[in-house]
């Protein structure tokens, strides 16, 4: 474990995680400055939960950069700001705020990432492990690692998951295991190319060695690829083919790994919609196992689990229509499993923030699925262009969020459902995915 005592740390962004970063490094006898470009009436902060804490806010720290020893980058902080890049040139180590908690851990870790499906597998992960240890389930899932790291011993665990904006700044994060989910172009506006995503999403398994495990989708070609990239044991899991780890059939999933070869369970006994849960199901279950999770326990989670909230969440049935709230799919990827998830006509809320993301493939689904598009946001023009350009017209234009919504409502006839999964990022409307969606269910079940 590192020692920060009587380190001058300067942690940058005052977000949950860079808070909860700040006030460890405190606990743990660190000189703590906490930094962000807004100021404290913008951040309306709590300051009696910063005491011990230096505050500079409002702007950059570049003139003051090259006096400390550490600087700790919350997730939203790009690495290739210039003063970041000073620090660097000066020698000043620079790492994130995962690779901080990690630091500190006595847990091993479980740990997931990939472009969709993070969510509900380390959800799933997390009540796995938690029927047989102490578990903290954190990351990007909503909790920092830093806010719960402590709370661990060397016989608990911690289940990770990791956007690819975690990983950019690690040293010596190590998973005892990890899943790779899939691999699809999303944060260009922060990678610049996929191939520059790719590798931050690598770096989850950089330190592995042959006591690890990974796990792979076998139907990814980019995931695939990494089994040549890693030392670890690589297990896979597949809903198109047998393969050693985990893999199903349209009926259910089976295990053949670390000496089991049996059934886990039939599709129809969980509680989950979708071909892409059942792939998060499997490689839940394939980390359980490689955690040391006996099968009947992970078999009994998946009988247990429910929707995580935000991603394809039932809402509520009104005039028989269905809503589904899936304000988590703020990528086109994750929303094309959304309505492929989807079992009735669909009324379709889409549009938001621009991360430089193609529509294409997602508007390619809606022919025979989506009956009525309802477009908002910073990209509605982009989306409406790719719209004329395959032929699809039932679509309008919004300038509220409620307006959408309502718009839904009256198209929406008994048998179909409303669908709230916009292929965006939510910032140029709301503060995160998690409003967004909250006021999705608040406004459908008024």
């Amino acid at each position: 474990m590192t020692n920060y005592k009587d380190k001058k740390v300067l942690v940058c962004g005052c977000a949950r995680s860079g808070i909860s970063a700040a006030k460890l490094l405190v606990k743990k006898g660190a000189d703590v400055t906490l930094q962000d470009k807004k100021t404290e009436k913008e951040l309306n902060l709590n300051t009696d939960e910063l005491k011990g804490i230096t505050l500079f806010l409002g702007e950059n720290p570049d003139d003051i950069i090259t006096g400390f020893d550490l600087v700790v980058l919350s997730p939203g902080i790009p690495a290739n700001l210039p003063f970041i890049l000073k620090a660097k040139e000066a020698g000043i180590e620079v790492i994130s705020e995962i690779e901080l908690a990690y630091t500190l851990c006595e847990a091993p870790v479980a740990a997931i990432t990939g472009t969709n499906g993070k969510t509900t597998t380390t959800a799933l992960t997390g009540e796995i492990f938690s029927k047989k240890y102490k578990t903290e389930t954190v990351g990007n899932i909503g909790v920092p690692f830093s806010e719960k790291v402590l709370n661990l011993g060397a016989n608990d665990r911690a289940v990770i998951e990791n956007s690819s904006f975690q990983l950019e700044n690690i040293k010596t994060y190590k998973p005892v295991c990890a899943a790779v989910l899939n691999i699809t172009p999303d944060h260009l506006d922060r990678h610049g190319t996929v191939e520059n995503y790719t590798r931050a999403k690598e770096n989850v398994f950089k330190n592995m060695t042959e006591d690890n495990f990974l796990i792979l989708n076998a139907e990814d070609e980019a995931t695939l690829k990494m089994a040549e990239k890693t030392k670890a044991k690589v297990y896979f899991f597949s809903s198109e083919k047998k393969v050693e780890g985990v893999w199903s059939d349209e009926k259910s999933i089976y295990v053949n790994m670390l000496g089991l070869s049996e059934k886990l369970i039939d599709i129809d006994e969980m509680n989950i919609l979708g071909k892409h849960n059942v792939e998060n199901a499997m490689a839940a279950a394939a980390l359980g196992l490689c955690g040391g999770v006996e099968i009947d326990l992970i078999r009994q989670t998946l009988r247990e689990f429910k929707d995580v909230e935000h991603r394809i969440e039932f809402v509520v049935t009104k005039k028989g229509v269905d809503y589904y709230n899936d304000s988590k799919g703020t990528n086109p990827d994750a929303a094309i499993k959304a309505v492929y998830a989807m079992k009735k006509p669909i009324c379709l809320i889409g549009g938001g923030y621009d991360k430089h993301s193609d529509y294409a493939e997602w508007v390619a689904t809606f022919k025979g699925r989506v009956k009525y598009l309802a477009l908002i946001g910073a990209v509605k023009l982009d989306i409406k262009a790719e719209c004329d350009r395959q032929g699809f017209s039932d679509y309008e234009l919004f300038d509220t969020f409620e307006e959408a919504v309502s718009a839904c409502e009256n198209k929406a006839e008994e048998g179909d459902c409303v669908l709230l999964s916009p292929a965006c990022a939510s910032w140029d409307m709301f503060k995160s995915y998690e409003q967004r969606g909250e006021i999705f269910k608040d406004l459908v079940r008024s």
